[in-house]
């Protein structure tokens, strides 16, 4: 398939013994904690659906050879300048916890929350507690960059993205109603499989990322999340028999009725995307969609030494610290705008419990909505939700924390 990563991936490369056996160690432990999840595949309920273009899902136990069933992301592509958002209603998700204990705060009602736009109250609309399935896109840095960032002697650093990815889907991701996609990034975003809850597919993807090579040195992440967010084209799903090599997108911000959430796992740097940080920015504010993140900037920091310190005329090669230090406030800052939450990791004995607290926030979302002012100045908006836990009519400002997304742009008139 001309310019896609199923071309990119196309075949394992040749390697010495000591690098496929690790290989194959590492698909044992992410296979010990699939079985559970194979064991309950079955037959799929029917995929989040956006009624737009279809394609092919992958043939399934029970399912008749050939069905079409509706496709979750394929839809219609946005311009990268044009920024839109919804007048009739402005969505927010929130997370609410103890400041103290970070203990997440449940059976929350309506009255419980407040929502003001710069400043002013305003009257919520639509609310719905944390009971809804998740729906993710889950979005890697597969770079040659990430290998140069991490790794040792005895495993190359995109190592370090896949385990965290492995070990949420593997471990988090509930049949037969939650649902993931994945999506890899080096020089341009590339789906490797359409939103799915087989465990057989979840599979070929950690396989198919284990077997093959990075094969660029760019790491254009803000191209990667516009596409994920609001859509655009891009190669064809990689695990889809696909006869055509490009294919157009929507992004979540179009799915509705489901809760949905972006899972970043990367360095934040950004080398050659074609919006800036910016647009990025401004897209991740409008699209009501809380990003989780998992740096892994401080790997390099893991592994380097002070002479490599300061950011020489081969930044984009190898960036030192000052650049990633910058890339670490652009996920936090993507992270904190949105509702999300943002994880620097530097050993791999911190995921566990990074996950657990990753998977608690997702399935613990408030969704509120408000109808927005009569505004059309184009300009960013404020959003503070504060929350009455007790219902005396007292906020709880210093007691618990919510995560929720802070800003909104009005549209032009």
């Amino acid at each position: 398939m001309e310019n896609t990563m199923a071309r990119r991936f196309g075949g394992l490369s040749a390697r010495r013994p000591f690098a496929l056996t690790l290989s194959i160690l590492f698909l044992c432990g992410v296979s010990s904690v699939s079985r559970t999840a194979v064991a309950q595949s079955g037959r799929q309920q029917t995929p989040p659906t956006i009624q737009k273009k279809k394609n092919k899902r992958p043939s399934q136990s029970g399912d008749q050879q050939g069905e079409d069933v509706p496709q979750d992301i394929v839809g219609t592509p946005q311009e990268s300048e044009t920024v839109k958002v919804t007048t009739s209603l402005v969505n927010v998700t929130a997370v609410v916890y103890n400041k103290k204990t970070r203990q997440i705060i449940t059976n929350l009602k309506k009255e419980n929350f407040a929502i003001y736009e710069d400043g002013v109250r305003q009257d919520i609309t639509n609310f719905s507690t944390p009971d809804a399935p998740i729906t993710v896109a889950m979005v890697l840095e597969y770079s040659k960059l990430t290998n140069r960032l991490g790794g040792d002697w005895f495993e190359p650093g995109r190592y370090e993205v896949i385990r965290p990815m492995a070990m949420f889907l593997s471990q988090f991701v509930k049949p037969p109603d939650d649902y993931v996609s994945v999506v890899a990034y080096d020089m341009r975003p590339t789906p490797l499989t359409d939103f799915t809850n087989d465990p057989a597919r979840i599979n070929s993807v950690i396989n198919l990322l284990l077997r093959n090579y990075p094969a660029s040195s760019e790491a254009n992440l803000f191209d990667a999340l516009k596409l994920v967010l609001v859509g655009g084209r891009a190669d064809s799903v990689v695990l889809e028999d696909s006869k055509e090599s490009k294919t157009d997108y929507a992004g979540l911000s179009s799915l509705q009725g489901r809760r949905t959430a972006v899972f970043l796992v990367c360095s934040g740097v950004d080398t050659f995307s074609k919006i800036n940080y910016d647009q990025a920015r401004k897209i991740a504010q409008n699209a009501g969609v809380p990003i989780y993140i998992i740096g892994t900037g401080d790997l390099y920091n893991k592994n380097s030494d002070m002479s490599r310190a300061n950011d020489g005329l081969l930044g984009a090669i190898q960036p030192g610290r000052m650049t990633l230090l910058q890339a670490q406030n652009t996920l936090r800052t993507f992270a904190d705008e949105t509702g999300g939450m943002y994880f620097q990791v530097k050993f791999e004995a911190e995921l566990p419990s990074i996950l657990q607290t990753i998977n608690a926030f997702l399935r613990n979302q408030y969704s509120l909505g408000f109808k927005p002012s009569d505004k059309h100045d184009g300009k960013r908006h404020k959003l503070v939700v504060k929350v009455d836990v007790n219902g005396d009519g007292n906020f709880n400002d210093k007691d618990f924390i919510i995560r929720s997304r802070e800003y909104y742009n009005a549209p032009k008139s």
